[in-house]
Protein backbone atom coordinates (compact mmCIF):
# COMPACT_ATOMS: atom_id res chain seq x y z
CA UNK A 1 0.00 0.00 0.00
CA UNK A 2 1.19 3.25 -0.80
CA UNK A 3 1.72 6.69 1.27
CA UNK A 4 0.94 9.91 0.99
CA UNK A 5 1.06 13.26 2.73
CA UNK A 6 -1.99 15.62 2.37
CA UNK A 7 -2.13 19.42 3.10
CA UNK A 8 -5.78 20.58 3.20
CA UNK A 9 -7.26 23.94 2.70
CA UNK A 10 -9.83 26.30 4.34
CA UNK A 11 -11.19 29.78 4.11
CA UNK A 12 -8.85 32.65 4.51
CA UNK A 13 -6.15 30.12 5.42
CA UNK A 14 -4.24 27.05 4.04
CA UNK A 15 -6.19 24.80 6.43
CA UNK A 16 -9.67 23.32 6.09
CA UNK A 17 -11.84 23.92 8.91
CA UNK A 18 -12.90 21.52 11.82
CA UNK A 19 -16.45 20.09 12.78
CA UNK A 20 -18.33 22.38 15.51
CA UNK A 21 -20.70 20.93 17.83
CA UNK A 22 -24.58 21.61 16.86
CA UNK A 23 -26.20 24.84 18.39
CA UNK A 24 -30.09 24.47 18.13
CA UNK A 25 -31.75 27.80 16.25
CA UNK A 26 -32.82 30.16 18.59
CA UNK A 27 -36.47 30.13 18.07
CA UNK A 28 -37.30 33.08 20.16
CA UNK A 29 -40.74 35.15 20.46
CA UNK A 30 -39.42 38.13 18.08
CA UNK A 31 -37.34 36.31 15.46
CA UNK A 32 -41.38 34.30 15.19
CA UNK A 33 -42.77 37.21 15.22
CA UNK A 34 -40.90 39.10 12.04
CA UNK A 35 -41.11 35.76 10.09
CA UNK A 36 -44.38 35.87 10.77
CA UNK A 37 -45.07 39.89 9.90
CA UNK A 38 -42.59 39.25 6.52
CA UNK A 39 -45.05 36.82 5.47
CA UNK A 40 -48.22 38.31 6.90
CA UNK A 41 -47.69 41.69 4.28
CA UNK A 42 -46.15 39.97 1.45
CA UNK A 43 -48.16 38.27 -1.17
CA UNK A 44 -47.85 34.52 -2.67
CA UNK A 45 -45.97 33.97 -5.69
CA UNK A 46 -46.98 32.01 -8.76
CA UNK A 47 -44.04 29.97 -8.20
CA UNK A 48 -44.37 26.54 -6.03
CA UNK A 49 -42.43 27.51 -2.66
CA UNK A 50 -42.84 23.64 -0.78
CA UNK A 51 -39.46 22.49 -0.12
CA UNK A 52 -37.65 19.78 -1.81
CA UNK A 53 -34.93 17.64 0.19
CA UNK A 54 -34.09 14.85 -1.54
CA UNK A 55 -32.44 12.18 0.35
CA UNK A 56 -29.12 10.42 -0.26
CA UNK A 57 -29.79 6.69 0.15
CA UNK A 58 -27.11 3.60 0.71
CA UNK A 59 -29.40 0.86 -1.24
CA UNK A 60 -27.05 -1.86 -1.41
CA UNK A 61 -27.32 -2.70 -4.70
CA UNK A 62 -23.61 -2.11 -5.75
CA UNK A 63 -21.45 -2.53 -2.48
CA UNK A 64 -17.66 -2.25 -2.11
CA UNK A 65 -15.96 -3.06 1.00
CA UNK A 66 -12.60 -4.15 3.20
CA UNK A 67 -12.00 -4.49 6.65
CA UNK A 68 -11.54 -0.43 6.26
CA UNK A 69 -14.06 0.71 4.47
CA UNK A 70 -17.95 0.09 2.85
CA UNK A 71 -18.40 2.30 -0.29
CA UNK A 72 -22.38 2.28 -1.22
CA UNK A 73 -22.30 2.64 -5.15
CA UNK A 74 -25.62 1.81 -5.65
CA UNK A 75 -27.14 5.59 -6.87
CA UNK A 76 -23.95 6.99 -8.61
CA UNK A 77 -26.25 8.16 -11.19
CA UNK A 78 -27.50 10.37 -8.67
CA UNK A 79 -23.92 12.36 -8.82
CA UNK A 80 -23.04 10.61 -5.12
CA UNK A 81 -21.47 7.91 -3.22
CA UNK A 82 -21.72 6.82 0.53
CA UNK A 83 -18.29 5.83 2.46
CA UNK A 84 -18.22 4.41 5.75
CA UNK A 85 -15.28 4.28 7.50
CA UNK A 86 -14.83 0.60 9.62
CA UNK A 87 -11.46 0.75 10.52
CA UNK A 88 -10.20 1.42 14.45
CA UNK A 89 -7.70 4.72 12.85
CA UNK A 90 -8.46 8.02 15.23
CA UNK A 91 -7.55 9.52 11.60
CA UNK A 92 -8.69 9.09 7.92
CA UNK A 93 -9.14 10.80 4.81
CA UNK A 94 -11.00 10.14 1.90
CA UNK A 95 -9.85 11.09 -1.86
CA UNK A 96 -11.94 11.07 -4.73
CA UNK A 97 -10.42 11.41 -8.03
CA UNK A 98 -12.86 12.52 -11.06
CA UNK A 99 -12.68 12.65 -15.41
CA UNK A 100 -10.96 15.90 -14.92
CA UNK A 101 -8.04 15.01 -12.38
CA UNK A 102 -9.26 16.81 -9.55
CA UNK A 103 -8.27 15.27 -6.03
CA UNK A 104 -10.97 16.06 -3.53
CA UNK A 105 -9.36 15.38 -0.41
CA UNK A 106 -11.76 14.79 3.34
CA UNK A 107 -12.39 13.84 6.40
CA UNK A 108 -13.64 10.54 7.06
CA UNK A 109 -15.44 9.93 10.80
CA UNK A 110 -14.17 7.69 12.96
CA UNK A 111 -15.57 8.55 16.14
CA UNK A 112 -18.37 6.06 15.17
CA UNK A 113 -19.17 4.52 12.12
CA UNK A 114 -21.32 6.91 9.72
CA UNK A 115 -22.36 6.76 6.17
CA UNK A 116 -21.29 10.36 4.91
CA UNK A 117 -22.32 11.72 1.38
CA UNK A 118 -19.76 12.72 -1.35
CA UNK A 119 -20.50 14.16 -4.37
CA UNK A 120 -19.51 13.14 -8.03
CA UNK A 121 -19.22 16.64 -9.16
CA UNK A 122 -16.89 16.09 -11.86
CA UNK A 123 -19.39 14.97 -14.61
CA UNK A 124 -19.11 11.65 -16.57
CA UNK A 125 -16.07 9.03 -17.00
CA UNK A 126 -13.78 7.00 -14.28
CA UNK A 127 -13.35 7.84 -10.38
CA UNK A 128 -10.89 6.71 -8.30
CA UNK A 129 -11.89 6.71 -4.75
CA UNK A 130 -9.39 5.96 -1.72
CA UNK A 131 -9.49 5.47 1.91
CA UNK A 132 -6.32 6.31 3.77
CA UNK A 133 -5.23 5.71 7.41
CA UNK A 134 -3.07 8.34 9.24
CA UNK A 135 0.41 6.85 10.05
CA UNK A 136 1.75 9.99 11.79
CA UNK A 137 1.85 13.64 11.11
CA UNK A 138 0.74 14.11 7.75
CA UNK A 139 1.71 11.42 6.37
CA UNK A 140 -1.10 8.93 5.18
CA UNK A 141 -1.32 4.80 3.90
CA UNK A 142 -3.85 3.67 1.18
CA UNK A 143 -5.87 0.60 2.52
CA UNK A 144 -8.63 1.23 0.36
CA UNK A 145 -9.13 1.43 -3.42
CA UNK A 146 -12.06 1.23 -5.92
CA UNK A 147 -12.47 2.68 -9.25
CA UNK A 148 -16.49 3.38 -10.46
CA UNK A 149 -17.71 4.19 -13.94
CA UNK A 150 -20.19 7.30 -13.74
CA UNK A 151 -22.82 7.89 -16.26
CA UNK A 152 -24.97 10.67 -14.15
CA UNK A 153 -28.66 10.63 -15.90
CA UNK A 154 -29.26 14.69 -14.60
CA UNK A 155 -26.18 17.14 -14.41
CA UNK A 156 -27.30 18.78 -11.72
CA UNK A 157 -28.22 16.40 -9.10
CA UNK A 158 -25.26 16.05 -7.84
CA UNK A 159 -25.77 20.28 -7.00
CA UNK A 160 -28.95 19.50 -5.86
CA UNK A 161 -27.94 16.33 -2.95
CA UNK A 162 -26.94 17.38 0.19
CA UNK A 163 -23.13 16.19 1.05
CA UNK A 164 -20.67 16.02 3.15
CA UNK A 165 -20.15 20.05 3.11
CA UNK A 166 -23.34 21.25 2.45
CA UNK A 167 -25.64 19.50 4.81
CA UNK A 168 -29.77 19.85 5.08
CA UNK A 169 -32.46 17.68 5.32
CA UNK A 170 -36.22 18.52 5.80
CA UNK A 171 -35.92 19.23 9.38
CA UNK A 172 -33.22 22.01 9.24
CA UNK A 173 -34.39 25.50 10.07
CA UNK A 174 -32.11 26.82 7.10
CA UNK A 175 -34.58 24.90 4.95
CA UNK A 176 -37.58 26.46 6.54
CA UNK A 177 -36.29 29.72 6.34
CA UNK A 178 -35.38 29.30 2.14
CA UNK A 179 -39.32 28.16 2.13
CA UNK A 180 -40.27 31.50 3.47
CA UNK A 181 -37.81 33.95 1.92
CA UNK A 182 -38.95 32.24 -1.81
CA UNK A 183 -42.98 32.84 -0.19
CA UNK A 184 -43.63 35.49 -2.11
CA UNK A 185 -41.14 34.50 -5.91
CA UNK A 186 -42.55 34.19 -9.34
CA UNK A 187 -39.30 32.49 -10.12
CA UNK A 188 -35.87 31.24 -9.38
CA UNK A 189 -34.27 34.28 -10.55
CA UNK A 190 -36.28 36.03 -7.57
CA UNK A 191 -35.88 33.58 -5.06
CA UNK A 192 -32.23 33.58 -5.59
CA UNK A 193 -32.43 37.39 -4.98
CA UNK A 194 -34.87 36.96 -1.93
CA UNK A 195 -32.35 34.78 -0.56
CA UNK A 196 -29.08 36.74 -1.30
CA UNK A 197 -30.47 39.56 -0.49
CA UNK A 198 -31.38 37.90 2.74
CA UNK A 199 -28.03 36.69 3.41
CA UNK A 200 -26.05 40.20 2.86
CA UNK A 201 -28.51 42.22 4.87
CA UNK A 202 -28.26 39.49 8.24
CA UNK A 203 -25.18 37.46 8.29
CA UNK A 204 -21.67 38.81 9.82
CA UNK A 205 -18.61 37.92 9.21
CA UNK A 206 -16.54 36.04 12.39
CA UNK A 207 -13.40 37.46 11.99
CA UNK A 208 -13.00 35.26 15.54
CA UNK A 209 -13.59 31.89 13.91
CA UNK A 210 -12.15 32.83 10.59
CA UNK A 211 -8.57 33.31 12.74
CA UNK A 212 -9.32 30.22 15.17
CA UNK A 213 -10.87 27.76 12.63
CA UNK A 214 -9.30 24.33 13.13
CA UNK A 215 -8.82 21.71 10.13
CA UNK A 216 -12.10 19.72 9.33
CA UNK A 217 -14.60 21.98 9.65
CA UNK A 218 -17.79 21.45 8.21
CA UNK A 219 -20.63 24.51 8.36
CA UNK A 220 -24.01 24.07 10.74
CA UNK A 221 -26.42 25.59 8.48
CA UNK A 222 -28.79 26.25 11.67
CA UNK A 223 -25.87 27.23 14.00
CA UNK A 224 -25.36 30.08 10.92
CA UNK A 225 -28.90 31.01 10.70
CA UNK A 226 -29.39 31.03 14.42
CA UNK A 227 -26.15 32.97 15.48
CA UNK A 228 -26.06 35.17 12.09
CA UNK A 229 -22.21 34.97 12.02
CA UNK A 230 -19.92 32.85 10.16
CA UNK A 231 -16.91 32.02 7.69
CA UNK A 232 -17.11 32.33 4.17
CA UNK A 233 -17.99 28.10 4.15
CA UNK A 234 -20.99 29.00 6.47
CA UNK A 235 -22.15 31.97 4.33
CA UNK A 236 -21.90 29.51 1.04
CA UNK A 237 -23.43 26.64 3.24
CA UNK A 238 -26.20 28.18 4.56
CA UNK A 239 -27.18 29.60 1.00
CA UNK A 240 -26.51 26.18 -1.02
CA UNK A 241 -29.10 24.58 1.79
CA UNK A 242 -31.52 27.24 0.80
CA UNK A 243 -31.38 27.48 -2.83
CA UNK A 244 -30.74 23.62 -3.40
CA UNK A 245 -34.04 22.54 -0.88
CA UNK A 246 -36.13 25.28 -3.38
CA UNK A 247 -34.76 22.87 -6.30
CA UNK A 248 -32.27 25.60 -7.87
CA UNK A 249 -29.07 23.95 -8.41
CA UNK A 250 -26.48 25.25 -6.47
CA UNK A 251 -22.40 24.87 -6.23
CA UNK A 252 -20.10 25.65 -3.15
CA UNK A 253 -16.65 26.97 -5.04
CA UNK A 254 -13.90 27.35 -3.04
CA UNK A 255 -10.62 28.64 -4.60
CA UNK A 256 -8.81 32.10 -4.54
CA UNK A 257 -10.21 36.00 -4.46
CA UNK A 258 -7.15 37.81 -4.92
CA UNK A 259 -4.56 35.95 -3.03
CA UNK A 260 -6.83 34.80 -0.30
CA UNK A 261 -8.28 30.97 -0.30
CA UNK A 262 -12.24 31.52 0.14
CA UNK A 263 -16.07 30.23 -0.32
CA UNK A 264 -18.65 31.40 -2.28
CA UNK A 265 -21.70 30.09 -4.28
CA UNK A 266 -22.64 29.84 -8.01
CA UNK A 267 -26.42 28.87 -8.82
CA UNK A 268 -28.27 27.70 -12.39
CA UNK A 269 -30.54 29.86 -13.56
CA UNK A 270 -32.80 28.52 -16.36
CA UNK A 271 -32.61 30.85 -19.54
CA UNK A 272 -29.34 32.32 -17.96
CA UNK A 273 -27.21 29.30 -17.19
CA UNK A 274 -24.44 29.24 -14.48
CA UNK A 275 -24.05 32.40 -12.84
CA UNK A 276 -20.58 33.39 -11.60
CA UNK A 277 -18.54 36.39 -12.34
CA UNK A 278 -18.29 40.07 -10.56
CA UNK A 279 -20.25 40.37 -8.05
CA UNK A 280 -22.72 42.44 -10.05
CA UNK A 281 -26.92 42.19 -9.93
CA UNK A 282 -28.40 44.66 -13.34
CA UNK A 283 -32.05 43.42 -12.16
CA UNK A 284 -31.91 40.46 -14.91
CA UNK A 285 -28.39 38.72 -14.29
CA UNK A 286 -26.82 38.14 -11.58
CA UNK A 287 -22.80 37.21 -11.42
CA UNK A 288 -20.62 35.83 -8.82
CA UNK A 289 -22.78 35.60 -6.08
CA UNK A 290 -20.18 35.91 -3.11
CA UNK A 291 -22.61 36.63 0.01
CA UNK A 292 -19.33 37.39 1.92
CA UNK A 293 -18.01 39.42 0.47
CA UNK A 294 -21.30 41.53 -0.62
CA UNK A 295 -22.29 41.48 3.06
CA UNK A 296 -19.68 43.54 4.04
CA UNK A 297 -18.48 45.69 1.32
CA UNK A 298 -17.77 48.67 3.46
CA UNK A 299 -15.38 46.63 5.78
CA UNK A 300 -11.87 47.32 4.11
CA UNK A 301 -10.28 44.84 6.87
CA UNK A 302 -12.44 41.88 5.10
CA UNK A 303 -11.03 43.34 1.83
CA UNK A 304 -8.02 42.85 2.21
CA UNK A 305 -8.70 39.47 4.46
CA UNK A 306 -10.30 37.45 1.66
CA UNK A 307 -9.62 40.12 -1.81
CA UNK A 308 -11.18 42.52 -3.49
CA UNK A 309 -13.83 40.92 -5.51
CA UNK A 310 -11.74 40.46 -8.92
CA UNK A 311 -9.29 37.39 -9.93
CA UNK A 312 -11.72 34.70 -8.40
CA UNK A 313 -9.99 31.54 -9.47
CA UNK A 314 -12.03 27.75 -8.43
CA UNK A 315 -9.89 25.14 -7.34
CA UNK A 316 -13.05 22.90 -5.97
CA UNK A 317 -16.76 22.62 -6.31
CA UNK A 318 -19.18 20.93 -4.02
Amino acid sequence: MGTITTILAGCGKDTVPASKPLDNLDSSSEAAAESSEDTAVREKGSRDNTPVCLVPTASGSTVYENEYAHLDASNISEGYVIVRYTGSSPKVKLQITGPSSITYTYNLSTTQQLDEVFPLQCGNGEYMINVFENIEGTKYTNVFTQPVEVNITNEFTPFLYPNQYVTFSKDNKAVSKGEELAYPCNNDLEVVSEIYNFMIKNISYDYEEAETVQSGYIPDVDEVLSTKTGICLDYSALMCSMLRSQRIPTRMEIGYAGTAYHAWISTYITDIGWVNGMIEFDGKEWSLMDPTFASNTKDESLKDFIGDGSNYSVKYVY
